[in-house]
């Protein structure tokens, strides 16, 4: 069961890869707090080697090699091949030489014992097929004292960023039942759900800070709707089973809904995160 959850997942983040590398500048001044925040949150400084696991298009893997300079390095992994391939070419165009890249998943990392100082996800835990495997995996590859921090999406209805589109689709398509646990934006949205996996697996000084910020970009309403019905699976596969003719009272209605976010004639979503970190308990 695990396998096939494992393989449903890849392959819609496989199809979305195009759509973040597409959106790529866009999406990293939109999450840009939660990368700083992180940072923050693990400590992350000159000389230091980092995992960066989940690390998507990209981010936070660019930000930190700049942090980290030249004495540091930044491991980038992820399971999805199309998402390694695109954030290898950012890093090449860059001209970044401390980032390193592995096709990987979080659950089964080939790295041996206490290789890094710190460990990182970036709205990657909640899509671990298995998340106290994964959690376990990151404390084994850090040094002892070294820090695992991951930042996850607050409750949806918080969000507007994702309800309101969400909210006025789900009115015209029938979801299927929601399993709390099953691979999700929004699976560690609850207070104490991540934090209550670090702490079982023997992280100590187990933390959790909120994170509120602003979604922002100089985009119009129609550029946003694009943005999130291509890069999101979920919206994808509802679309799909639309009607063409109800797509114009869908786009309008969700129009509606978002227009106190375009007041100033760019893009603003109020949003929030939880950042959870532990550190590894020396032996």
């Amino acid at each position: 069961m695990i396998r096939e959850e494992q393989k449903k997942v890849l392959d819609a983040w496989q199809t979305s890869a195009r759509y973040w590398d597409k959106y790529r500048a866009l999406i990293e001044q939109m999450f840009a707090p939660l990368t700083s925040g992180l940072v923050e949150e693990a400590r992350i400084g000159i000389g230091q080697e980092v995992l960066d696991i989940g690390g998507g298009s990209g981010e936070p893997s660019l930000k930190i090699s700049s942090i980290v300079g030249p004495t540091g390095s930044v491991m980038y992994t992820d399971p999805v091949a199309a998402m390694v391939e695109t954030a290898q070419a950012e890093a090449g165009s860059r001209g970044l030489t401390n980032i390193h890249f592995k096709q990987c998943s979080g659950d089964d990392l080939p790295f041996a014992d206490r290789t890094f100082d710190v460990a990182v996800g970036r709205l990657s835990a909640m899509f671990f097929v298995d998340p106290i495997t994964a959690v376990r995996e990151a404390l084994r590859v850090i040094r002892e004292d070294g820090y695992v921090s991951f930042v996850v999406w607050g409750p949806e209805e918080v969000n507007p960023f994702f309800s309101t589109v969400t909210d006025v689709i789900d009115r015209f398509v029938e979801s299927p039942r929601h399993d709390p646990d099953a691979p999700d934006a929004f699976r560690f949205a609850v207070p104490g759900k991540l934090a209550g996996i670090l702490e079982n697996t023997e992280a100590k000084n187990v933390t959790e800070r909120q994170l509120n910020f602003q979604i922002t970009a100089a985009i119009s309403f129609d550029q946003f709707w694009q943005l999130r019905t291509e890069m999101s699976e979920t919206l994808r596969e509802k679309m799909a089973g639309l009607a063409p003719a109800q797509l114009p009272t869908i786009k309008q209605a969700v129009a509606d809904a978002a227009r106190r976010y375009f007041a100033s004639g760019t893009m603003s979503f109020p949003a929030e995160a939880l950042i959870v970190s532990g550190r590894k308990a020396a032996v």
